[in-house]
């Protein structure tokens, strides 16, 4: 049976290295021999992208606080 730390290392690891591979496939887009574009096309991709990464990196932040932050009387 796979522990719950052991299944988020296996599925952190394959998704991380996915979105690692899909950065540099959107970086091959850059030749300007193959592709146009302009600096408002990428700071409109690079933005959404930051925005998601943000969101994404607030939900781990949010169980964290969740966790650390119990009150009593």
């Amino acid at each position: 049976m796979e522990s719950k730390r052991e299944k988020f290392v296996r599925l952190a690891e394959a998704r991380t290295n996915k979105i690692i591979k899909m950065i540099e496939l959107l970086g091959n887009l850059s030749d300007t021999r193959t592709y146009e574009y302009t600096e408002e096309d990428i700071n409109h991709i690079y933005s959404s992208i930051f925005n998601e990464l943000s969101i994404s990196k607030d939900r781990f932040e949010l169980h964290l606080r969740k966790n650390a932050s119990v009150f009593k009387l």
